[in-house]
């Protein structure tokens, strides 16, 4: 009988996948995005959803899973996918290491000799008797030798661990105080090698858009549940392992992944716990000298983050301030660098609007981090309310990198600088200071590595990626300005090369400016518009006093950013159509269930806000669904059902179909046109479930990105 060869002994060569010539070609791609993403990037990347496929009941992060993927399943061929994933489950059965099956893996080491194990391995130096000695976490072995060139190679395996693939053996020896167990070989799993020209030539055959697409599948999302700003906001989550020394924070509430990519994504990088770190764990130990997290890993997250009440280590705020700021850190008469980027992510107990009216953004902080000093030492702050609560329709199953793959892309590209490539076409703003422009560039250049690795990218795709940069730093600044009366207020923004200034907001800065503006003393405390304290019953009065009277509608244009909230057809539209008896709208694309529901929530509006003895005449102007004869049927179906609804409340509905209009305007016998860039169309994908405050309350959605303009034809019914 032939013996069987181990799949698990395969790995140190590195297969491609399995070379099955006579396998049936199986179905193709599921998108135009996917078939390209196999044609250019073969072999480097996997189908998304294989990972839970495989994972099992296996506590082993992602990108050890994808690792495997990517040697047996990195292929579009389906006959070759599930060859590879039933490899990868008989490598995972046999030599991944339970807890509870320790003893299993022993014997079988003891009964063969030798066998191949997954686990976490770190390493120490026995001082006493000048040998490397090796732990398994899972395995729960110890004490087994390690040689100083595996030490040389793999320098981690020092510190908090590293996954490996490794042969271990098994000799009694009659001295006790010989370790039976002996280490035959070890390997990191991690990519060996990559073709870095080859992946910047690639990249140049995909748009911007499939690029960026590209990247959020390789994350493990669905990118079309995600706007451009939402997508943005998941790549800058990568730029702590693109760029050197980068100082980012992200609070937001729960369940949103935070912290995911820091866990999953890279095997350069750590995350923590926030409570569990100290500052011979982080920076260095003085009693023996060795370098701690800071020294070997290119990225040091630290999670659960926040909490009022946690206690701090004073010294450990007062070593990482000065890392953060200068990139070094003191060891007695002793200064010593690293470059690792430190990533703070912790949960929000309240909204936005309530931190803007109590205290600030950073509101959750402990008390020692609650200090301005750390706070503008931070290069970015990524507002964790604008991300989704993680869902299970969320995820994608289309293709992405092997995770390892893009992990060792991002950093290759440390050592490179693209911060200056926004001067040829624009200014930062004379007085945004040298801490300020830091933090912008970097968060600048970090984003031009992840999207445009090549440096090619025109004016208006740069000044998209330096707004973003703008707008992180500028929400650090601001918060600080809250707590720390005595820092200048910045103008963030910048100029075109015609010298036109481009004034930068963030997005809860435009949601609530009431309570965004406020400033407040050093000392913290609820902060008010003066830098004073605050006295409900005065301040009650005196807001009785000052109320405004009601203004003329606003005239002209106005833009909305996308996940900004607080929009609503009833703040949007109605006032402009309050009291029209004749209202025209022009849609192209009222095809769908959610248009069809956008259309009957403007007629919701209508209804609260009419005499219920007027009658509204409501003419629609749209065009037929062209994705066959089922979808104009539905189409039909929805209409006659919002136009049946809108009866019992005297508006009567008529629809006419042209399949030559494009803009989007409605225009009321109020005196107003109302000139709509997306149509009624604003609203992102949200659950429509009953318990979902979103799906009863329109200005809890987030929008995207759109425009309106308000135009005055006549001055009938405006008052």
């Amino acid at each position: 009988m032939t013996e069987q060869t181990d799949p698990a002994e395969a790995v140190d060569d590195f297969p491609d996948g399995v070379d099955d010539a006579s396998a049936p070609t199986g179905p193709p791609a599921k998108s135009a995005l996917d078939r390209k993403i196999n044609d250019v990037f073969g072999g480097a990347v996997v189908r998304k959803d294989l990972v839970k496929a495989v994972k099992g009941n296996a506590i082993v992060p992602s990108f050890v899973l994808e690792y495997l993927l990517g040697q047996y399943a990195a292929s579009d061929d389906e006959a070759t996918i599930q060859s590879g994933i039933e490899s990868v489950r008989k490598i995972l059965a046999d030599h991944y290491v339970h807890r509870n099956q320790a003893e299993l893996i022993k014997s079988n080491i003891r009964e063969k000799g030798r066998y191949r194990v997954i686990d976490k391995v770190q390493v120490q130096l026995n001082e006493k008797d000048d040998t490397y000695e090796a732990e398994f976490a899972n395995l729960g072995i110890k004490q087994i030798l390690v040689s100083p060139a595996t030490i040389k190679a793999h320098p981690k395996l020092l510190v908090s661990g590293v996954w490996c693939i490794c042969d271990i053996e098994y000799q009694h020896s009659e001295n006790a105080r010989v370790v039976p167990w002996i280490l035959g070989s070890i390997k990191p799993i991690q990519l060996s090698n990559f073709d870095f020209d080859g992946y910047i030539t690639s990249r140049r055959e995909f748009t911007t858009d499939e690029w960026i697409d590209l990247l959020i599948q390789s994350i493990g999302f669905d990118p079309e549940l995600f706007g451009r700003r939402a997508k943005l906001i998941q790549l800058v989550r990568l730029i702590p392992f693109v760029e050197r020394n980068y100082n980012l924070v992200e609070l937001g509430p729960k369940g949103t992944g935070k912290s995911h990519i820091f866990s999953e994504f890279s095997p350069h990088g750590m995350l923590i716990s926030g409570g569990e770190v100290t500052v011979p764990k982080l920076f260095v130990n003085n009693s023996n000298g060795r370098l701690g997290l800071v020294g070997y890993w290119d990225v040091v997250a630290f999670d659960e983050f926040a909490g009022k009440k946690k206690r701090t280590d004073k010294a450990l705020v007062d070593i990482m301030k000065n890392y953060m700021a200068n990139k070094s850190f003191s060891r007695g008469l002793e200064t010593l660098g690293a470059e690792a980027s430190m990533v703070f992510v912790g949960n929000t107990s309240h909204n936005v609007p309530f931190m803007l009216k109590h205290s600030d953004l950073f509101d959750e902080l402990p008390e020692s981090y609650h200090d301005s000093a750390y706070l503008d030492r931070l290069h970015c702050y990524i507002p964790g309310w604008e991300v989704d609560t993680i869902r299970s329709e969320m995820f994608c199953d289309g293709y992405g990198f092997v995770v390892d793959y893009i992990a060792e892309v991002l950093k290759s590209m440390r050592d490179a600088d693209y911060s200056d490539r926004y001067q040829d076409h624009f200014t930062l703003g004379s007085d945004i200071s040298t801490r300020d422009r830091d933090g912008i560039h970097k968060t600048f250049s970090g984003l031009m590595k992840i999207i445009y690795p090549h440096g090619e990218a025109t004016e208006d795709q740069i000044e998209e990626i330096l707004r973003f940069a703008v707008e992180g730093r500028k929400r650090v600044k601001d918060q600080i300005l809250r707590i720390d009366s005595t820092m200048a207020d910045v103008k963030f923004g910048y100029s075109d090369k015609a010298g036109e200034w481009r004034a930068v907001t963030t997005l809860e800065e435009d949601e609530y400016p009431a309570y965004y503006h406020q400033r407040g003393g050093a000392t913290g405390g609820e902060v008010t518009t003066d830098g004073g304290s605050t006295d409900d019953t005065a301040s009650t009065a005196a807001a009785v006093e000052v109320a405004p009277k009601p203004e003329p509608l606003f005239e002209g244009h106005r833009d909305f950013q996308e996940n900004q909230r607080g929009v609503s057809y009833e703040g949007l539209l109605l006032p402009y159509l309050r009291r029209a008896t004749d209202i025209r709208i022009v849609d192209p694309y009222i095809r769908q269930f959610h248009q069809a529901r956008n259309l009957m929530e403007l007629i919701e509006v209508i209804a609260r806000t009419k005499d219920p003895a007027d009658e509204v005449k409501v003419f629609l102007v749209t065009s037929e669904n062209t994705e066959g004869p089922e979808k104009i049927q539905k189409q039909m179906e929805f209409l006659l059902r919002v136009k049946k609804a809108a009866e019992v409340a005297g508006i009567n509905l008529d629809v006419k179909f042209d399949a030559t209009i494009h803009d989007r305007s409605i225009v009321a016998n109020s005196g107003w046109r109302i000139n709509l860039g997306r149509g009624l169309d604003i609203f992102q994908y949200f659950a429509s479930d009953t318990f979902e405050l979103a799906a009863k309350l329109q200005s809890y959605r987030q929008v995207k990105a759109f425009g309106v303009t308000y135009i005055r034809e006549s001055t009938v019914g405006d008052g």
